[in-house]
Parts: structure tokens; C-alpha cells; sequence
């Protein structure tokens, strides 16, 4: 009995002490309630409109860096990942076997084509960090891989289902749909800018069959379209409804997968220095292409971690609002400059409020007032100590069109070595800020032959096509062309979309404030109907109109049209019903 008592004692201690080490996440707002891990994988934006941090970053000491430098890309991945999230979420061996899955290689039947994941290769006197090995030849794959496993896992295990949306400049849409077509429970809904992609880029998305992925392409740019995503999870009756999750970087799990990159480069910079009798310098600078903030702000917090990193070098594209913010403090919104680098074609780099926070001394008051103001004026300046931490922490370069294009040929002619054009922004970078003491490794964020214009450009010859690539030209596209209008995509969403089960039939507590919602969703439809453009009547939209009404969602054997019509005439007949039996009464 004593020894029954000291055992349960001793299960209770331990749970007391894992609940106290876990990592919890809280809004840069501080409008909620502070959150573990799979909730805020699920939850992607906060609802206060913030984004979710974890409340305490864990540190790695030298001697456990030590011994992780020898790892596989996956047991490395599996290391640093278990610091952020807890066994009793997700145990050990399920989390294994997630990253297995996500970074398995084609010949296990995987997706990767490198064995080792994210290779380096010595390019002249820099490295570069090959990102571009997944399906879809960029970077995006390497979260995004993960973040789908992840998805499907947390919502089998919770019994959920899920409407995915997410705004592209490129090569997040193609990747997150590569990452999630066909899996259970979740519907994914991707808007791009018409227009505003590559070729490929467009392709890689529009080719997709599952019927799960829903391609939209806007009329407008991506910060109309990141702008459309926001508002959706902003309005949490429509958020909880359709249980929106969020593949944009601003949910963080791809931030957590993609800090793995920035560990295993330093052990490979390390592995060359050794091979060529080199001392291993003590420090190790990454020149990263910067749009949305999400791939460099992964760097950041791997050196929070401990990871032994010099500078981090913010390259930007001529829309340049990051550039211009650590030079002189002003965060301004500008008009967007179409480029040959368009997945950095931004101006409002949605992840760059989690860098913020840091600059607030994490006082989310403080934050939420800038926010406002920035998102009332579109101008933001920092001077003071706020400016000062950020540059102790970053610095830029803003590289031209024509400088992109001088330094692809360059690569190429020197080096025998072909960059894509958002690389090369990060190599012409590189070169710009690089140290005699410290290692530069540049972020190879996508294959060169997804940007064949730029590229034939610069080296000034015809560059054949990756396989993968060219054989999209054969398959048929499906895509839907709207309005850059929030009411019009939530319009698309509820015809689309079936919703779970959970929310058709919500607790008795809740049926007036469910009656209100369906009102507000009718008028909402019928609001958005005259704004929504008819793909029939556009002879620019490469849409399958024919197809995706041959074969409509459907939920419980139920499209939606039939759905709202049964439940009006449900709704109906009881209401006669109810006028019957008061008329026989009297």
C-alpha cells in the first residue's frame, strides 16, 4: 500500500513538472489565453489578430550542440523540435515518425530528392544552402511537408475537420498544396495574385487534382490577398464555423521546421572547414531573400537557441520596407513594384510582428498600439532603443533588378553554378556584407527553372526545364478567378467548403446566436453575389467551370445548395406545423 501511495505520488510530481516545462504560446497581442502547441498549430492566427510565440525560448548549450552535429536531417529535426513541443501532445515516437514521413527520400517513397535534405555547397568564397530539393523545387516544402503530416495527425487524433486558407505570392500556394492534397479532414484553399506568379509557379498549383485543394486567383496583388486571409480569421464567427488553419508563416510550426535548415548548415559548414584543414570558425553568417520575414526570423530564433551565428543579413527586392525600416526605422507601406523576384514582390511582411514583440520588450500593449497605428496609417517609425535592439540583431541590403541579373551571370560564368533570381538576391547580398572571420552561407530558396525568363535573361541562352517541370504543360489546370474582395472568398469558401459536424449542429446553449450566424451568412452571400466575377463571362480565367460543377462538395451526401434549401424547408414546414396546431386550438 505505501508503495501504491509513493507511486502515484511520484506519477503526480511528474506531471506537475511537465505541465510547468511546457512550452505554452501566447499572443503578441495579448488578447488570449495562452495556448499548447497542436492549439496553435490549429489556430494559426491568434483571435485578438496577433501572432503566437512561444513564452519561453529554450537555450542549447555547446556540449548538446556538440552532439547533435553528425545527426541525419531527420534525427536533427526530431532534437529541436521536441524542445517546442511536449510528449504528451505528441510522443516521441509519433513525432519521429511524423519528420520521417515529411523528409523521407523518393526512393522510400518519400518527396525529397536529396538525401540529406537541404544540402550545402561551397559556391567561390560563400556557401550556398540548397532549400529547393522537395515536389515543388522551393524552400516552402520543407515546412510545409511537415506542417501537412501535422495537420493530419492533430485533427485524426481531435476528431476535426478543417478549411485551410492561405495567400502565395509563388511558392507557398504550390507548396502547401503539395503538402496537403488528398489528406483527411482538411480542405485547402490558396489565392494568388492574377498575374503576379511565374508560369511555373501557377502551374505547380493549378495542375493539382485533389479535390480537397481550391486554387483562387485575385485581382489584385499579394498584400491584397494576405490582407483577405487576415480578415477572414479576424472574424472569428466565420473562423470558427469553418475551423479555419492558417500555411502562411505566420503559424508557427513552419517557423520551427525551418530552424532546423539553419542548424544543419552549420554543422556541414563545419564538416567542409575540417575537410580542407580548417579550423571550424566559431560563428557562421546566413544572407537570407526576405519577403514575408518568416525564413530569416527562423534564423533568429535559432540563434536565440544557442546556435553560434554571426549576422543575419536581410536581402530585399526593390520592394524594399524591411531594407528601408533598419536603415532609418521607417516601417512605410509603399506601392508594390512588380519585379523579377516575385515571390518578394511585399510590402507588408506579415511575420515581421513577431520581431516586433521582441522590440517592444514583449509588452503586448505596447505592440498592439503600433499595430493599430500601422494598420490605420501604414506608416510605423522606430528610433530610440526599440531601433537600437533591431539592428543589434539584423542587418540589410536592398538589391536591384539589375543586380539580380549581374549576379546570376556571374555565378554562372565564374562558377559554373545557376541561381534562381530570389537566390541570387541573397548571394549579391552576401558577397556585400560577408567578413573575413565568418563563414557567409546564402538561402537558396527556389530551383532556377521555376524563373526561366530571369534566368535566360542573364546568362543569354536557352536553359532546358527540370523534367518535373515540364511536364505540367500536359496536365489541365483548375482555378477560380475572383474579386480581391473578403466577401467574395468567404462567399467561395461557404459554397465550397462542407463544414464539420460539430458546427452544423451547435450546443441548445448556442441556437440563437446560430440562427443569427445563418442570417448573417445569407446576407453575406447575397451581398458578396454582386461582386463575384463569372469565370463564364472572363475569357482570361483558365478555369474548369465544368468540372468543378460536375462534381460538387458535398456533406452527407448533400451539396450545400440542396443543404440551405433543406433546412429552409424543414425550417418551413415547422413553422406551418406550429400555426396548425395553434389555429385547431382555438
Amino acid at each position: 500500500s505505501t508503495q501504491s501511495t509513493w507511486g502515484n505520488n511520484h506519477l503526480l510530481t511528474c506531471k506537475v513538472v511537465n505541465v510547468l516545462h511546457m512550452t505554452l504560446y501566447h499572443s503578441t497581442r495579448g488578447g488570449c489565453r495562452p495556448l499548447k502547441f497542436l492549439d496553435t498549430v490549429l489556430a494559426g492566427l491568434a483571435d485578438d489578430g496577433g501572432l503566437f510565440v512561444p513564452q519561453r525560448v529554450p537555450t542549447v548549450d555547446m556540449q548538446t550542440l556538440q552532439s547533435w552535429k553528425d545527426l541525419s536531417y531527420s534525427d536533427l529535426s526530431f532534437n529541436i523540435m521536441r524542445l517546442f513541443i511536449d510528449d504528451s501532445e505528441i510522443p516521441a515516437a509519433d513525432l519521429r515518425a511524423l519528420i520521417n514521413k515529411s523528409y523521407a527520400h523518393i526512393d522510400s517513397g518519400g518527396h525529397f530528392k536529396h538525401k540529406e535534405v537541404t544540402p550545402l555547397v561551397s559556391v567561390g568564397n560563400q556557401y550556398v544552402l540548397e532549400l529547393f530539393h522537395g515536389p515543388t523545387l522551393a524552400f516552402k516544402d520543407v515546412a510545409l511537408q511537415f506542417l501537412g503530416h501535422l495537420f493530419e495527425y492533430a485533427l485524426k487524433k481531435e476528431n476535426r475537420k478543417m478549411v485551410v486558407v492561405g495567400a502565395t505570392s509563388g511558392d507557398t500556394g504550390s507548396a502547401a498544396i503539395h503538402g496537403l492534397q488528398g489528406r483527411e479532414n482538411v480542405e485547402c484553399f490558396i489565392l494568388f495574385p492574377h498575374g503576379r506568379v511565374s508560369p511555373i509557379q501557377e502551374r505547380q498549383m493549378t495542375t493539382v487534382a485533389a479535390g480537397n485543394v481550391h486554387c483562387v486567383a485575385i485581382d489584385g496583388n499579394f498584400d491584397d490577398a494576405q490582407a483577405i486571409v487576415k480578415d477572414l480569421f479576424s472574424d472569428l464567427d466565420f473562423k470558427k464555423t469553418f475551423s479555419l488553419g492558417a500555411i502562411n508563416s505566420i503559424n508557427w510550426a513552419r517557423i520551427l521546421a525551418q530552424i532546423v535548415y539553419y542548424f544543419y548548415a552549420y554543422f556541414r559548414v563545419h564538416d567542409h572547414q575540417s575537410s580542407q584543414g580548417q579550423d571550424p570558425s566559431a560563428t557562421v553568417d546566413f544572407a537570407v531573400p526576405t519577403g514575408n520575414f518568416g525564413d530569416i526570423l527562423a534564423g533568429w530564433y535559432a540563434k536565440r537557441l544557442g546556435l553560434p551565428v554571426g549576422r543575419l543579413v536581410i536581402a530585399t527586392n526593390e520592394n524594399n520596407i524591411l531594407h528601408r525600416f533598419f536603415t532609418n526605422g521607417q516601417y512605410h507601406k509603399s506601392t508594390v513594384v512588380a519585379t523579377n523576384t516575385p515571390s518578394m514582390d511585399i510590402q507588408v511582411s506579415s511575420n515581421f510582428e513577431r520581431f516586433l514583440f521582441f522590440c517592444a520588450g514583449e509588452d503586448p500593449k505596447l505592440l498592439r498600439s503600433w499595430m493599430e497605428s500601422f494598420q490605420q496609417t501604414g506608416k510605423l517609425t522606430l528610433g530610440g532603443n526599440h531601433l537600437d535592439m533591431a539592428h543589434n540583431e539584423f542587418i540589410s541590403c536592398c538589391v536591384t533588378q539589375q543586380q539580380t541579373l549581374q549576379i546570376i551571370q556571374r555565378a554562372y560564368e565564374e562558377h559554373g553554378y545557376m541561381l534562381d533570381p530570389h537566390s541570387a538576391i541573397g548571394f549579391y547580398a552576401g558577397l556585400q556584407c560577408m567578413q573575413s572571420t565568418s563563414p557567409m552561407v546564402c538561402l537558396a530558396t527556389a530551383h532556377f527553372g521555376k524563373f526561366l525568363d530571369a534566368v535566360e535573361s542573364a546568362v543569354g541562352h536557352e536553359v532546358p526545364l527540370p523534367p518535373s517541370l515540364n511536364s505540367l504543360w500536359q496536365l489541365p489546370t483548375r482555378v477560380t478567378r475572383l474579386a480581391a474582395d473578403s466577401l467574395v472568398i468567404k462567399k467561395f469558401i461557404w459554397d465550397t467548403a462542407p463544414l464539420s459536424a460539430q458546427n452544423l449542429t451547435p450546443p441548445k446553449s448556442r441556437r440563437n446566436s446560430s440562427v443569427s450566424r445563418h442570417v448573417r451568412f445569407e446576407e453575406l452571400r447575397e451581398a458578396a453575389h454582386i461582386k463575384l466575377l463569372s469565370p463564364r463571362n472572363d475569357p482570361e480565367t483558365a478555369l474548369s467551370t465544368a468540372s468543378n460543377q460536375s462534381d460538387p462538395v458535398t456533406y452527407s451526401g448533400l451539396t450545400w445548395a440542396q443543404l440551405t434549401k433543406w433546412t429552409f424547408t424543414v425550417g418551413f414546414a415547422a413553422g406551418v406545423a406550429v400555426w396548425l396546431r395553434h389555429r385547431l386550438r382555438k
